[in-house]
Formats: C-alpha cells, structure tokens, sequence
C-alpha cells in the first residue's frame, strides 16, 4: 500500500517538475533570473531522488513563489 502512494507521489512530482520546466522557460525575465530558478528546479529533481516528500515540499514552496511573483535575485 505504501509502494502505491510512493508511486503516485512520484507521479505528482514529475508532473508538477514538467509545469513549473516550462513555466520558468516562458517567463520575461533577465536570464540570470532564470538560470538562478533552473537551478532550483535543479535542486529539486535531485532532492527527489532521495527524499520525495521533500521535494515535493520544495517544489510547493517553488511554485508558490512562482504564483506570487516572488524571484531569485539573478547573479
């Protein structure tokens, strides 16, 4: 039982990892901005390889701030 909601978080997961890819490729912003939230999907997807809920609690985080307008500073 717990396999399957492993599995469905998983699902979730990547599903939500592909919208927020495409949401930063579609946003005007320097590219700085950009490379800086690429790396935080990055850092994501290589958080939900050891830690799934984890990641998933980041990529919430992520998108809220997505959501809110809320950016990295760019370097």
């Amino acid at each position: 039982m717990e396999r399957d909601s492993q599995l469905e978080l998983y699902g979730l997961v990547a599903d939500r990892l592909k919208e927020a890819h495409a949401r930063v490729r579609a946003l005007q912003v320097p590219e700085g901005v950009r490379m800086a939230l690429s790396r935080k999907l990055l850092v994501v997807t290589a958080a939900a390889k050891h830690d799934l809920p984890g990641a998933a609690r980041r990529l919430d985080r992520l998108m809220k701030d997505l959501d809110e307008g809320r950016f990295p500073e760019g370097d």
